[in-house]
């Protein structure tokens, strides 16, 4: 599942961080925020009109991110995070 499609408040598990291309640096510097496989995170709100942007939350910090952002970022749901 993309953290993009993950429900509000949804309890999930960062799995990888998708590189569009070669040296992407978009995906390294998500991954150097914290998005990184095994850390815990949610969907803390949604935009308005398009879900743009998703307030994401890892760990105790927040990260307003754009839906296409969030699309490269794989997590699987968890029950309890």
């Amino acid at each position: 599942m993309r953290l993009s499609d993950l429900p509000k408040g949804a309890p999930a598990v960062v799995e990888h961080v998708q590189d569009v291309h070669a040296s992407d640096s978009i995906a390294q510097r998500l991954r150097d925020l914290g998005f990184v496989s095994g850390e815990p995170v949610r969907v803390v709100a949604r935009g308005p009109w398009g879900a743009d942007p998703i307030l994401i939350q890892i760990g105790s910090t927040r990260f307003a991110l754009r839906r296409a952002e969030a699309s490269r970022v794989s997590v699987r749901e968890a029950s309890s995070v």
